[in-house]
């Protein structure tokens, strides 16, 4: 699947909570929080810094093996090319994780999606989605991927790898690495090369020396 240009054009939302499924053994032990305490910049007022730390003091929200899972989900949406690095390059696993945190809406989606991921994996494979096969992997992926394609059966998979997909967008355009990765360069200075000559001989003007040594400034394009 060709991603990454269309994922450009996503942005993140909720989606209806699936019922969390009981049945798969995972790792319950909670994962170190690898995110970087905030620091106070011009864009975050005292008391967004006051939350975000606070967020950030919690418990993590998923297991080590449910955050394993999120990392291979998220690098088969955005891989690895040759323009940029991935989805867990850019620390989209890290933002998951404090999405949740920040948007608990999105925790029981999240949770329950990763449980029914590795059901279906465990019924399919006999194995967890993280142990499958890589093409065992996208197998899986296929079959969720795509709304309109996807069987009635399959429902609760599809609207997770939703959720999924646009955690992951977002998450992914919102780093240095996917701001770089279409180019934007915020505001930048221009060059102002003066009024073109052809204007100012049909209304009879031209800069005087002064202004052309102080205000206007030539360069080749």
């Amino acid at each position: 699947m060709d991603r990454r240009n269309s994922l450009k054009l996503i942005i993140t939302g909720a989606v209806a909570a699936p019922a969390v499924i009981a049945g798969c053994k995972t790792d319950d032990k909670k994962t170190e929080n690898k995110i970087n305490d905030p620091k106070f910049t011009i864009d975050r007022n005292p008391d967004e810094l006051k939350m975000e730390k606070e967020l950030l003091a919690q418990e993590n929200f998923f297991t080590a093996h449910e955050m394993a899972t999120i990392t291979v989900l998220a690098d088969i949406i955005i891989p690895k090319d040759e323009i940029s690095g991935s989805a867990s390059d850019a620390k989209v696993p890290d933002f998951i994780e404090f999405i949740v945190k920040d948007m608990p809406t999105h925790q029981v989606p999240m949770k329950g999606g990763l449980r029914w991921l590795d059901v279906h994996c465990l019924k399919q494979y006999e194995k967890a989605f993280v142990d499958c096969a890589a093409a065992q992997q996208i197998e899986v992926i296929d079959q969720i991927a795509y709304p309109k394609k996807a069987k009635p059966e399959m429902s609760q998979g599809v609207k997770f790898f939703s959720l999924m997909r646009d955690l992951t967008a977002t998450g992914f355009y919102t780093s240095e690495i996917g701001v770089k990765d279409i180019g934007y360069v915020g505001n930048t200075p221009t060059q102002w090369n003066g009024v073109p000559e052809a204007v100012l001989q049909q209304y009879k003007l031209a800069y005087t020396e002064k202004e052309l040594a102080e205000c206007v400034s030539f360069t080749k394009q």
